[in-house]
């Protein structure tokens, strides 16, 4: 016998276009589980690799810092080395002066470039002071970056390990939902997903349970309980907006409560 060829979704009754997104909810909420096994492990993973590289970022702006530091005290060493040159020079002109205004003047100019000295000096000082408590910033930061790379490793192992005990159903269970997507109406299948991604459980069509909605349990009128059991149009739930399906129709067989009657009570005869 030949294959029956696909049904276009558009063409599906609305029984059978409820049943095709309950079973990719069905799908959906293990792809789910699977990620909340996963925890915050990701998150974690994703934060420990930021604050590497942030730290990593930080050492090579001191070190370069450092760098233009020395460069700075490099230089003023070498005005220290001109300026006490220039002052020799002027006390061999000293002894050559004519008047008292070429001693001064010679006197102000040694007096400057000493005043220059000093500052350079205090100015390389300071460097130096700032070249070690960058040094020790460096250092702090390495420790940090080391502890964070361990705490990495460790992260990724756990997170490696539940992916490679979770990727194969993963992906078999994702190739399942994709194939089933094309089975539904391209509208519904749009409505579903937003009402999934609003929702905090993840769930976006859900069975009536104890005449209540099975997302936000909040009461469904028995009209309304008869419309969704009659599978004629898409129900959805007025108060959280999910799309309702009998649980018959999801395959969920729920137990049913006896009612137990109360024993009538006999009335005694009085005796006349």
């Amino acid at each position: 016998m030949a294959k029956d060829t696909k049904k276009d979704p558009m063409d599906l009754s609305i029984e059978e276009k409820l049943k095709n997104l309950y079973q990719l909810q069905t799908m959906l909420s293990e792809i789910d589980k699977i990620r909340t096994l996963r925890g915050e492990l990701p998150l974690e993973v994703q934060d420990l690799e930021d604050e590497i590289e942030g730290l990593a970022t930080r050492i090579e702006k001191i070190q370069n810092e450092i760098v233009e530091a020395k460069r700075d005290i490099a230089n003023r060493k070498t005005q220290i080395e001109a300026n006490h040159v220039a002052i020799e020079g002027y006390k061999t002109q000293l002894d050559n002066v004519r008047n008292n205004r070429e001693y001064e003047s010679l006197n102000k100019e040694i007096e400057f470039k000493t005043l220059d000295i000093e500052l350079n000096e205090k100015r390389i000082r300071e460097a130096n002071v700032a070249i070690e408590h960058k040094n020790n910033e460096i250092q702090r930061c390495t420790e940090d970056m080391t502890e964070r790379r361990t705490d990495l490793d460790i992260k990724k192992s756990e997170l490696d390990e539940i992916i490679s005990e979770t990727k194969a159903e993963e992906e078999k269970l994702r190739e399942k939902a994709k194939n089933l997507e094309t089975t539904i109406e391209p509208r519904l299948l749009s409505a579903f997903k937003r009402i999934r991604k609003n929702s905090r459980n993840g769930l976006g069509i859900v069975y009536v349970q104890r005449d209540a909605c099975g997302g936000c349990f909040n009461k469904i009128p028995p009209q309304r309980q008869l419309d969704i059991r009659m599978r004629k149009k898409i129900i959805v739930c007025e108060y959280c907006g999910r799309i309702m399906i009998d649980p018959e129709l999801a395959g969920v067989k729920l137990e049913q409560k006896a009612v137990e009657e109360k024993p009538k009570r006999r009335r005694r005869k009085t005796e006349e």
